[in-house]
């Protein structure tokens, strides 16, 4: 193989990752494939042009992915790069996640001009989040808050900020951390205060399942962590069928050969939260996702889940 066809999102973050992946793919084969070529075939996604709707109501997160699984599909793409959050818990037929690069901060970020810290925020105020996931937690700490949707990519969200649209705004802290924004960030939310998205922090790389030679090329990429990680909170989300529809929010650490994860279910008002965490070895990170939704569907994820749905 001596080219390599990136698929990627047109945002400034999407190409970053994307640019990323290139440069260590070149840095991991510079050796044995020093003739690789490798190339971004940038695209917008349905998910990147409807902008005037939240996610949950034109369908969830999978539209950031579509477009690009298509390429893969019809041969006009050989890898797609995609923040793992955004990536849907059931593939389609014939694709694979081939490796996931090492886990950036996890957690999600405040950031307001007036207010230092999240506990600062005023009775009332205007807090902006594109994600079911924060608003209902933010709202089980502060129930006092307005929450509304915000679109757009980062830049976007950071501008309707500046334009005091919002007092303050809640996104990932990594997706600001890869554009040189880490400034902008007021304070980090801790995983207990505001738990993850699963995959949250993590880029990767899916293909074809039959492109062999792509996958090995591919996986020399891969954090073995971060793939655990990820693969026992995607577990959990799977089970409960969760999209960016369903305030699901799943996140695993380290600890030796243990895993440690910790999933939650609430309501979007965030006045019934249900959270649980669960320990066991990391090669058994999939049975460890789906035991800890069965235990959260057993205390009443399941009824929750069934009213959002309906």
């Amino acid at each position: 193989m001596k080219e390599l066809r990136i698929a990627t999102r047109e945002s400034r973050l999407a190409l970053w990752q994307a640019e990323h992946v290139a440069t260590q793919l070149r840095a991991a084969h510079a050796d044995l494939h020093a003739d690789l070529r490798v190339v971004l075939v940038p695209m917008t996604t349905t998910g990147d042009q409807v902008l005037d709707r939240t996610l949950a109501q034109i369908g969830g997160k999978g539209l950031f992915v579509k477009e690009l699984e298509l390429a893969l599909a019809d041969g006009r793409a050989d890898i797609a790069v995609h923040s793992m959050k955004d990536v849907p818990s059931v593939l389609p037929d014939g694709m694979v996640l081939t490796c996931m690069l090492e886990r950036a901060d996890p957690r999600d970020a405040f950031v307001s001009r007036h207010y230092a810290r999240f506990a600062d925020l005023p009775h009332n105020a205007h807090v902006g989040t594109a994600s079911l996931r924060r608003q209902s937690q933010l709202l089980a700490l502060r129930p006092d808050l307005r929450i509304s949707p915000i679109r757009g990519n980062v830049e976007t969200r950071l501008r309707k900020l500046d334009e005091a649209q919002f007092d303050a705004i809640v996104l990932a802290s990594a997706g600001l951390t890869r554009l040189g924004l880490a400034e902008r960030i007021t304070e980090y939310l801790t995983v207990e205060d505001s738990v993850p998205a699963a995959g949250q922090g993590v880029i990767g790389i899916e293909c074809n399942h039959d492109a062999l030679a792509t996958r090995e090329l591919c996986a020399a990429l891969n954090d073995n962590d971060a793939a655990d990680c990820v693969l026992a909170e995607r577990a959990f989300a799977a089970r409960l069928e969760g999209s960016c529809q369903s305030p699901i929010a799943a996140y695993a650490s380290v600890h030796g050969a243990e895993l440690l994860l910790t999933g939650l279910v609430a309501a979007t008002d965030g006045r019934v939260v249900i959270r649980d965490q669960l320990r066991g070895p990391r090669t058994h990170h999939a049975q460890l996702g789906k035991q800890l939704a069965e235990r959260v569907l057993a205390r009443g994820a399941d009824k929750l889940l069934a009213a959002l749905r309906t």
